[in-house]
């Protein structure tokens, strides 16, 4: 089991994540793009989010913001009732370290160092204790206990992204954000994959927010937002692949016929 000790468990917000008209513009002048417009959400933990959009919509921004790798020009970002958006760079890595778990499309594993210590580089990148044995449950969990000395070279992709998601897991973080993570998989590792991000919120109560562009991927969350033109443009609940998909074929009609205020609030009853 993905045990969490009694203390973070009590320290643990209801509310995963919240970003509060959070804008986010690259370039200058003429060459200005928009890349999130005043986009507000709240997200509860325990909770199963995917995020898609056309490209250029914002969700990679978005995900970027929410995440703490890029700063937002303006409003608010809080993870797990924190303020992510104040306090200095080193700050905002120890945060990062503590409390946000990671799993990209390229999985970013160190090759020289085996599975087990690849999953439990982040516990002493933060300084703090390394736990093998739980490393070990974890990594039984995801199905690689038979694979803890092996190295990434001599995995699949399938397996090396079960380790990503391993090693986000093992700090027990408020928030996993998933960028693409089954995006250089085949089919049948893509499923597992999904799974996994599914077991880990349903059985395990951790919150999952994923950008994908496959309805496929989307309809094992619990909810999806769409985005575009860098606002947020709906959201769909107990998703399906057709359902998705006939939602972003009709995106940008959403868009361009929404006579509401500059951006849309999804903070209330999310």
């Amino acid at each position: 089991m993905f045990r969490r000790t009694s203390t973070a468990e009590r320290a643990r917000s209801a509310e995963a994540l919240r970003l509060v008209k959070v804008r986010k513009v690259y370039g200058s002048a003429g060459t200005a793009v928009t890349a999130l417009d005043e986009v507000s959400l709240s997200l509860p933990a325990g909770s199963f989010t995917a995020v898609m959009g056309p490209s250029g919509s914002g969700k990679s921004t978005l995900l970027q913001c929410a995440a703490g790798l890029d700063r937002p020009d303006s409003g608010l970002v809080m993870v797990d009732g924190a303020e992510m958006t104040g306090g200095s760079e080193a700050a905002l890595t120890r945060f990062r370290r503590r409390r946000i778990g990671f799993v990209f499309q390229q999985y970013n594993l160190l090759p020289a160092l085996t599975v087990e210590r690849n999953t439990t580089l982040p516990l002493k990148l933060a300084g703090r204790r390394v736990d093998r044995e739980r490393a070990r449950e974890i990594l039984t969990q995801v199905g690689l206990g038979d694979r803890l000395s092996h190295r990434p070279d001599q995995l699949s992709g399938g397996q090396r992204q079960r380790v990503a998601i391993a090693r986000a897991l093992v700090t027990e973080p408020a928030v996993i954000f998933a960028d693409e993570p089954t995006g250089a998989l085949d089919t049948r590792s893509a499923r597992d994959v999904l799974r996994l991000l599914q077991q880990t919120v349903r059985v395990h109560g951790g919150t999952v927010v994923m950008v994908t562009h496959d309805p496929v991927a989307a309809s094992y969350a619990d909810s999806v937002l769409f985005l575009a033109d860098g606002r947020l443009a709906g959201r769909l609940t107990a998703p399906t692949v057709d359902a998705v998909a006939e939602r972003l074929a009709h995106l940008g009609d959403v868009v361009h016929h929404d006579a509401a205020p500059a951006h849309h609030d999804l903070t209330a009853g999310v």
